[in-house]
C-alpha cells in the first residue's frame, strides 16, 4: 500500500500501536522522507529506540555477502563458475564437486543445509547444534556445516539455503585472505559509505545496537540463540538511514558495476511459495522491478525494499521476533 508520506504516517502509527511494534521504519516516497521509531532498544535500562539505533538484519546479510562475492568476481579473484571444491579442498566433503559459486548465490546448489528453514518450528527455538560461543569466525562454522549430504543435483532447482551463504563466506575469506566480516566492511560498507553497518559480536554489542527480544514483553534476549559473530547467512546490524543509502549506492554503481547489479537482479528462479522471484543474493518482485532484502530470526525481523524505477524505498527493522511483518505488510514494504 504505498501512498503519500502523510497517508503512510497514519498507517504506521496505527499498526505500531495495535501490535506494540518495537523498532524503526523509514519511507522514501516521491522525494519525501519520514522515519518513525517505537519501543525500547534496552528494556532493562529504559533506553528508547531512535532513528540512529542499529538493528539486526538476520538474512538481510545475504545481500551483503553476495555483493562481497561479486566484488571478488569483478576483481578476478574468483569466477561465477569457480567450484566450491576448488577453494575448499578436502573440507566439507559432502558438497558435490560440481557446485559453483553461481549456484550457491542463487540458492540452486542442492547442498545440505545446517539450518533448513522448512523444518524449523518456533522462531524462538534453540536450533544451533553447538554452543553459540564456538561460532566466532567463519572458519569455526565448518563444524556446523559438515555432515549434511547433498539434497539434489547442483543447479536442479531453487531451495533457500543458509549453508550455501556461509560456504560463500568461507570461499571469499580464503580467496581474499581477509576475515569475512572485515571483507564485507571493505568491499561493501566502506565502498557505499555505510558508516553504521557491519558485524558485531553478541557479547559486546555497542550501546547504539538494539538488543533482540524474544517477545513484546519481558527481558529475554536472543544472546543464546544466535552465533557469537555472524557470517555469510546473517548477523549484520544497520540503521534505516544506512539501508536507504545502501540502495542508492547499489543502483548508482557505488558497490559493484551497473552490469553486475543487473546480473544480480535478473531472476534465476520463481519462488511461488513466497510470491517472489530470486536473483543472486536478492529477492525480486514477481512483477515489476522492486528488489528486497529480508531477515527473520529470534529477536530480529527486517525487511527493506527498493524500486529502482522511481526510487521509492521502505525499510522496517524490529528488535523483536516477527515484529516487523505487520508494519511491512501494511505499508507495502
Amino acid at each position: 500500500m504505498a501512498g503519500s508520506i502523510d497517508e503512510l504516517d497514519a498507517v504506521v502509527n496505527d499498526v505500531a500501536d495495535e501490535t506494540r511494534f518495537s523498532g524503526a521504519v523509514r519511507a522514501d516516497v516521491g522525494g519525501d522522507t519520514r522515519t518513525w521509531v517505537f519501543g525500547m532498544a534496552d528494556r532493562r535500562h529504559h533506553v528508547a529506540n531512535t532513528p540512529d539505533t542499529r538493528f539486526g538484519i538476520a538474512s538481510g546479510t545475504k545481500g551483503f555477502t553476495a555483493l562481497t562475492v561479486m566484488s571478488l568476481v569483478e576483481s578476478g579473484d574468483i569466477g561465477l563458475d569457480t567450484t566450491a571444491r576448488e577453494v575448499l579442498g578436502d573440507d566439507l566433503p559432502l558438497i558435490d564437486d560440481a557446485v559453483t559459486v553461481e549456484q550457491l548465490l542463487a540458492h540452486r546448489s542442492g547442498i545440505g543445509d545446517y539450518l533448513d528453514e522448512s523444518r524449523l518450528g518456533d522462531i524462538n527455538d534453540h536450533v544451533l547444534t553447538v554452543p553459540v560461543h564456538e561460532l566466532w569466525s567463519t572458519e569455526q562454522y565448518r563444524q556446523v556445516l559438515d555432515g549434511f549430504p547433498q539434497v539434489f543435483a547442483p543447479g536442479d532447482r531453487f531451495a533457500y539455503n543458509n549453508s550455501g551463504y556461509v560456504v560463500l563466506a568461507l570461499i571469499a575469506e580464503r580467496v581474499a585472505r581477509v576475515r569475512f566480516d572485515e571483507l564485507v566492511r571493505q568491499r561493501v560498507c566502506t565502498a557505499a559509505g555505510l558508516a553504521r553497518t557491519g558485524f558485531e559480536a553478541s557479547d559486546e554489542l555497542p550501546p547504539d545496537v538494539a538488543l533482540g527480544y524474544l517477545g513484546p514483553d519481558g527481558f529475554g534476549t536472543n544472546i543464546f540463540h544466535l552465533p557469537l559473530l555472524g557470517s555469510g547467512d546473517g548477523g549484520m546490524f544497520t540503521t534505516v538511514a544506512d539501508m536507504h543509502r545502501f540502495w542508492q549506492q547499489l543502483f548508482a554503481g557505488g558497490i559493484v558495476t551497473a552490469g553486475t547489479v543487473r546480473l544480480m537482479t535478473t531472476p534465476r528462479s520463481d519462488v511461488p511459495d513466497e510470491g517472489m522471484r530470486y536473483g543472486l543474493g536478492f529477492w525480486l518482485a514477481d512483477a515489476g522491478a522492486t528488489v528486497t532484502l529480508e531477515g527473520y530470526d529470534a529477536g530480529v525481523s527486517f525487511r527493506s525494499s527498493h524500486d529502482p524505477t522511481n526510487g521509492d524505498t521502505f525499510t522496517v527493522a524490529s528488535n523483536t521476533s516477527g515484529g516487523a511483518w505487520p508494519v511491512a505488510r501494511a505499508i507495502g514494504a
